[in-house]
């Protein structure tokens, strides 16, 4: 294998990071430092980044998480916040895929295998991600529009999108459907229609919800689930 493709595997990093720390001089096999990228490695050999020895998980572990709100989507908190990671039984380094932001609950899947990881998460791959949003107020027919057909947040203009209603009434929540996944997205698009986001609930992640599992709680996917979305990853892969 690759020794790029390794350090991905092992959850480090992308291949093209990984590339870099190799470039970096920050990666050793067998006690010497290595710059060639295509440099071939295996399960006998010691692989070191800037020190410390990785190694490939010999079984891989798949998580569906429904993430309380406040708490963040990391591996670790320098302020010792409450992490993802608290709240799965695995001795495994797991990973989560993509972010959800620390006031957003839902899906999020957490894995210890790099390289699906990596390529699940990369902008690139475009997977159906549905939100229930609360907002503060009710949004006219023109501003839902507006957020169907794309509105400019960070000087970029966001793909068309799918926006219906599920609550008019006591309070106003819609439903949204996006491909894309940037930083803190659903939140900048109801706030460039000068609205604000009471409640955000990410309820399905290419195709996966979290029926069944209680705030905080988690469960395998299934082989069926696993199988899905490396076939998703593949065609995304295939076309692009």
């Amino acid at each position: 294998m690759r020794l790029n493709k390794y350090i991905a595997q092992c959850g480090i990093c992308s291949r093209r990071k990984a590339d870099d720390l190799i470039s970096e001089g920050r990666v050793s096999v067998n006690g010497n430092r290595v710059l060639e990228h295509g440099t071939q490695v295996d399960n006998e050999d010691q692989i070191h980044v800037d020190g410390k020895l990785i190694q490939l998980e010999r079984y891989f572990e798949y998580y569906l998480f429904r993430k309380p709100k406040g708490v963040i989507t990391s591996v670790s908190d320098d302020r010792d916040r409450e992490t993802v990671i608290d709240f799965i039984n695995s001795d495994a380094r797991l990973f989560p895929v993509g972010r959800l932001d620390y006031q957003t609950s839902g899906v999020l899947l957490l894995t210890n295998d790099g390289e699906f990881c990596n390529k699940l998460s990369h902008p690139s791959f475009s997977v159906d991600k549905i939100y229930e949003v609360k907002i503060n107020r009710p949004l006219s027919d023109e501003e839902l529009d507006k957020l169907r057909h794309g509105v400019v947040i960070d000087k970029k203009k966001t793909h068309p999108c799918t926006v219906s209603v599920i609550s008019d009434t006591k309070e106003f929540v819609i439903r949204m459907t996006i491909h894309e996944g940037r930083n803190r997205q659903i939140r900048k698009m109801i706030e460039a229609i000068q609205a604000k986001v009471k409640r955000l609930d990410r309820v399905s992640y290419a195709g996966l919800t979290y029926q069944g599992l209680r705030s905080g709680e988690y469960r395998d996917l299934t082989k069926k689930e696993i199988n899905q979305l490396k076939n998703l990853v593949s065609k995304s892969v295939e076309n692009s």
